[in-house]
């Protein structure tokens, strides 16, 4: 397709209500709009995301993130050539609402309607930012997912391993409710970890002998709360020390374990001979400075670009959502009122769930 569209994007798969408009081409895009409301508030008495909690949020804020995001591109409803909506994976109250706020909006339009799945936004993101060209090596790292997959296409993605059972994201956020720090628990665990030492505690590399690329990190949570209650039950207490050690040497556990199975991912990738080198990190996690960094190095000692989108685009957003709608519109025809929204969505959906199914459908 060469032809200029602009679509509204729309997101709302977990805590963050999203909508944005996004103009250009397949690789060769433009953000005109972004608009992102937080519910980190609405859910910090609670040390998590409750969902019926964000669902309602999304309710009551998705046409309001919509009409901000049309007023600051400067645009018209009537003006865009698409909607984009984020169908699943993620927390089925929020991914509904999103649903049933863009058929509304394509059903008062006559616009066409596209589910995106919200991985896709993800693994996409390069394309946005920086036009990067398939086949790009992505390491997609996020409070609920964490895949290596390897970008063949804007719908054609091969993983080659992720987590097995917590994700990354997931395992910030429980380690910082376990050493008393505040959430979201990516950034805490970060700011707490520039003052500690990341040699204190020996904490695990779970399967960093194990061939493959799969990671895990529960046992990893599960090391740093008996080093907690070890501290605890020797002082009483955890200083303020003790918290910045006890998150640089978790943090430092996390960063060695993805590094470490980055470099074999980029084995199996190089293996396809791509014309154009490049690995990719995308997500929430890839906001954390010491893990870019890390993969950064490796990415350096094999001879392969590193590729990491602006820290507004890592976190949930709409306009990765507009920009998969931009590039798999080519390919496919609209989806219409058909549209369901779906709790379980994987990407690739050629290789086995690595953790299980339901009658939901694969977890990933």
């Amino acid at each position: 397709m060469t032809q200029t569209v602009t679509v509204l994007g729309i997101e709302s798969s977990c805590d963050d209500t999203a909508a944005a408009v996004v103009r250009g081409v397949p690789g060769q895009m433009e953000i005109l709009s972004s608009v992102v409301f937080g519910q980190t508030a609405l859910h910090a008495d609670f040390g998590g995301v409750v969902p019926e909690i964000a669902a309602r949020a999304h309710a009551e804020r998705l046409d309001v993130s919509v009409a901000g995001a049309l007023e600051e591109a400067g645009l018209a409803l009537s003006e865009m050539d698409a909607i984009a909506a984020t169908c699943g994976p993620g927390l089925i109250g929020g991914v509904v609402a999103g649903v049933m706020t863009a058929k509304g909006l394509s059903a008062a339009t006559g616009k066409p309607l596209y589910g995106i799945n919200h991985l896709a936004g993800h693994a996409l993101t390069p394309r946005l930012s920086d036009g990067i060209p398939f086949p790009y090596l992505m390491l997609l790292v996020s409070g609920g997912h964490c895949q290596f997959l390897v970008a063949h296409g804007p719908d054609k993605f091969t993983r080659l391993g992720g987590t097995i059972d917590d994700a990354p994201g997931e395992a910030f956020d429980k380690v910082a409710r376990l050493i008393g720090l505040g959430q979201p628990g990516g950034p805490a665990i970060e700011a707490a970890a520039q003052d500690g030492d990341a040699t204190r505690f020996a904490f695990p590399r779970p399967l960093a002998n194990k061939p493959g690329c799969d990671l895990s990190f529960s046992g990893l949570k599960t090391a740093v709360l008996r080093a907690r209650d070890d501290i605890v039950a020797e002082k009483a207490g955890l200083t303020q020390t003790d918290q910045a050690d006890l998150a640089a040497s978790f943090q430092a556990a996390v960063t060695d374990s993805l590094a470490g199975k980055a470099r074999r991912a980029l084995d199996l990738y190089l293996d396809l001979s791509p014309q154009t080198r490049t690995f990719c990190v995308a997500g929430g996690v890839a906001a954390n400075m010491t893990i870019r960094a890390a993969l950064e190095t490796v990415c350096k000692d094999v001879g392969v670009s590193f590729n990491a989108p602006p820290l507004a685009l890592c976190t949930d957003n709409a306009a990765m959502i507009a920009a998969a709608g931009i590039e798999q519109m080519p390919l496919r025809a609209p989806d219409g009122m058909g549209l369901s929204a779906r709790p379980r969505m994987p990407l690739d959906t050629t290789s086995a769930s690595m953790l299980g199914s339901g009658k939901k459908g694969a977890k990933a």
